[in-house]
């Protein structure tokens, strides 16, 4: 498996409109800081290893009387006298030098005091619900999301041993965070789109199922290769569904496995026996979604997951949306699509890497019967 680009929180939270995005300083507090944050002595001094100021300015400093925030005052008293005490460093470093660093320790420990602050009050919400347990102060807990690993969603990983491509890359990213319908011409990365969303789901929740549908045999096996190629998603982890497998055998591969590739009648089949433990699945990955009309298989598979949950998200796959407005609106209504990736040949971002096709137009002559049955038609 080749190298990966991981893209943080900052990046994130812009396709999630529901999380408060943090500042820089906010993220260098942050559970995952590696960096051991040093803070400031109450007399506004740094502490050893860094420049030190001389007595008479430190003195003054001190004599500054904070309100709000102590350490700020301290600072742009001592930055408003630089000019007449001519502050010296023993490491003769400029007065101006060493302002910046005071300002860059404070603003890490009120980013630091901060974040804990938060996190306190995080633990008396937790102990006053009565759970009687203790959240751990480097990952975040979400009750309404079970299973979700919050220290593993951090970030979201995309390959970089493939040549990226901006459009792939923008909809893996929408893709992450809404029900999305793909709609690419043939031969432009859908399953590439696909294998990426799957497995940063494998990853966010490692109880979870991740699902695979196709109409026909030959494209389940198709993006069961990608996903490995692509990916590295463990083989030992995914299987195949087909209606052949026997009961109980199902119902092991079902509680062992965890990313499936079936078609959208076995999971039908599934799921009204039972058999597939609809609560733990978190991903839904649909091509040919084109098909999901009236009551199709694709349409009974996502009614009885909303019967039973509502928390999984879902990624259809098309060359071929519908042939009109109506068809492409059942289709979203059916698959509970909240957003749309549209484009054709002629997309300026996708120009580059689609296929170029010569149209040669050919006229054939009806003859003379096909020509006598078309005159008879006319006078009917």
């Amino acid at each position: 498996m080749g190298p990966f680009l991981n893209l943080f929180p900052q990046q994130i939270t812009k396709m999630s409109k529901g999380l408060n995005q943090r500042t820089l300083f906010q993220t260098w507090g942050g559970s995952n800081n590696q960096s051991k944050v040093v803070q400031p002595t109450k007399d506004g001094r740094k502490p050893a290893g860094g420049p030190q100021t001389t007595q008479s300015n430190t003195t003054e400093a001190a004599k500054a009387k904070p309100t709000g925030n102590p350490l700020w005052p301290e600072i742009s008293q001592r930055s408003a006298h630089a000019s007449e005490d001519q502050v010296r460093t023993e490491e003769a470093y400029p007065a101006f030098e060493d302002d910046d660093d005071d300002l860059m320790v404070v603003a890490v420990y009120e980013a630091e005091k901060s974040l804990q602050h938060d996190r306190g009050h995080s633990l008396q919400r937790d102990d006053s619900a009565g759970t009687g347990s203790k959240a751990s102060t480097s990952t975040e807990t979400y009750q309404d999301l079970p299973g979700f690993d919050s220290s593993s969603a951090k970030v979201w990983i995309y390959p970089t041993n493939y040549p990226i491509r901006e459009y792939q890359l923008k909809m893996s990213e929408v893709a992450l965070f809404q029900n999305t319908l793909v709609c690419l011409p043939t031969g432009l990365g859908k399953t590439f789109i696909a294998s990426v969303v799957m497995y940063n789901f494998y990853r966010w929740y490692p109880s979870g199922k991740i699902v695979f549908m196709a109409p026909t045999k030959p494209l389940v096996a198709q993006q069961i290769e990608a996903c490995y190629k692509v990916m590295g998603i463990p083989q030992a982890h995914m299987a195949e569904l087909t209606g052949s497998t026997g009961a109980k055998q199902r119902q092991e591969i079902w509680r062992a496995k965890r990313v499936f590739f079936l078609t959208p009648q076995v999971m039908v089949n599934d799921l009204s026996r039972e058999t597939c433990p609809a609560q733990q699945v978190k991903c839904v990955v649909i091509d040919e979604a084109h098909k999901a009309l009236g009551n199709h298989a694709y349409c009974q598979v996502i009614r009885q997951l909303c019967s039973q949950m509502l928390q999984f998200r879902v990624l259809a796959l098309t060359a071929t949306p519908g042939g009109d407005a109506k068809s492409v609106q059942s289709v979203v209504s059916n698959l509970l699509i909240s957003h749309i990736e549209l484009r054709s040949d002629e997309s300026p971002d996708i120009r580059a890497y689609s296929h170029q096709r010569s149209v040669e137009k050919v006229v054939v002559p009806l003859g003379e019967i096909l020509s006598a049955h078309q005159a008879r038609y006319l006078q009917v």
